[in-house]
Parts: C-alpha cells; structure tokens; sequence
C-alpha cells in the first residue's frame, strides 16, 4: 500500500497540535518545519543535555542516521512552529540500538521488516509543561496509529533515565531488553513496545490517547480513521 510522502494528524485538543508524518530526510533549507526541528534538537541534545552528536552548520543536529528511509513524526502549532517530534528508523537498515548500542539487549537487537526504532524524542524547550505533556501524548499517539497503518508490530528505542519511567508509563506494552547500564554518566536501557490494535485502547486507559485520525496531506484523502 502506497503511503504519500507527508501525512496529517489533526489533533483534538484544547490546543491546537499538529500531527505530520514526512517520510525521508531532506538537506537543511529545503523543508521549514524539519529545518525547525533539527535546530531544537540541536538546543536539546547538544546545548542542553551535552551530547556528543554532530551539528551541521552550527545550527542543525543531523547524524548518520538522517536518510531516505528515515520517518519523522512532528508536532507543530497553528503556525507551523515546532512543539515536537520523534524519529522512526527501520530495524532493517541502519539504526542506533543495533549499530551502537546492541550491548544494551541481553540477546540479539530486535530487527525484521515489522520492528521499527523510536529516537530523537524532543521537546521544544518554549514548551510550558501543560504543553510539554499534551505534545507527549500527541506523539505517542501518532506512532501507535502510524505503526497500525504501516503493519510496524514492535518499536525499540533506548531511554536514558530521565525518560524510562516516562515510557514505561504511557500505557503501552512495553518490556525492557536488558538491564539499564551507565553510558555516558548516565543509566540508560533499551526497551521494546508492542503495537497490536489494542494498543490505543491501552493508552486510552492511561490517559494518554488523544483521538486523531490519519490525513494524506497532499490531498486530503482520510486514509485512517
């Protein structure tokens, strides 16, 4: 099934969040929005939280891993600004648990065309926390209905401990892959999220579900509802 390059979750909320799936990276300057996210994800992992990450142009974090087969799932207001977003690469080609970090499974890294890895989780730092955790719950909403539409059945992504009991408590099932281990200063672990179509009701139950329905955005076809 043919997916179309950008997609749109219009979000129901008391405030106004937009949902876009954009399916390959593009060069810095071509695209507004992914522009405005690599630049928060500059302030985020390398002006915030210190990592050692590279930065193109002194304003874009863009690594390896920011290529044709990646997914971006992106949070933006009314305006167009960027609130947030998280990246999805496939297991099967090239992602950072099973190509930097496969120490972090007690067995073998999780791969196969219905497994997929959540990364770069960022929230713009102009967020106030209400803000923060309505665009949480927005983007996790989104992957669980992208997963759905793609046939994606497993998400692996590592979270250092400042977001492991986040992930653990959305309401998805979702299991550790090994015990945590210090990386960097930091106790950081890898973990797996089942995706079945009982998912949504489990985040519904946590209270982290926001109902959306997936939109082409070229033309405004419903494509999931």
């Amino acid at each position: 099934m043919h997916i179309p390059r950008m997609m749109m979750l219009p979000v129901h909320t008391g405030v106004t969040v937009m949902i876009r799936i954009i399916e390959g990276a593009e060069k810095p300057g071509t695209n507004p929005l992914l522009d405005a996210m690599h630049r928060d994800r500059k302030r985020v992992f390398v002006d915030f939280r210190k990592w050692n990450v590279p930065v193109v142009n002194g304003e874009f974090e863009i690594d390896q891993f920011d290529g044709p087969r990646t997914v971006y799932c992106i949070a933006s207001d009314e305006y167009g600004a960027h609130n947030g977003s998280i990246r999805l690469l496939p297991s099967t080609a090239p992602h950072i648990l099973g190509d930097l970090f496969p120490e972090l499974c007690d067995e073998e890294v999780p791969t196969g065309p219905g497994i997929w890895e959540l990364t770069r989780a960022c929230l713009s730092p102009r967020l106030t926390p209400m803000a923060r955790k309505q665009t949480r719950n927005a983007l996790t909403t989104a992957v669980v209905e992208y997963a759905l539409y793609r046939g994606i059945t497993a998400y692996t992504c590592i979270a250092d401990s400042g977001w492991w009991s986040q992930v653990l408590a959305l309401g998805w099932d979702c299991r550790p892959l090994g015990l945590p281990r210090l990386i960097d200063r930091t106790m950081t672990g890898a973990l797996q999220i089942e995706i079945t179509p009982a998912t949504p009701t489990l985040l519904e139950q946590a209270g982290t579900y926001i109902p959306c329905r997936l939109v082409a955005f070229d033309d405004a076809l419903v494509a999931h509802a």
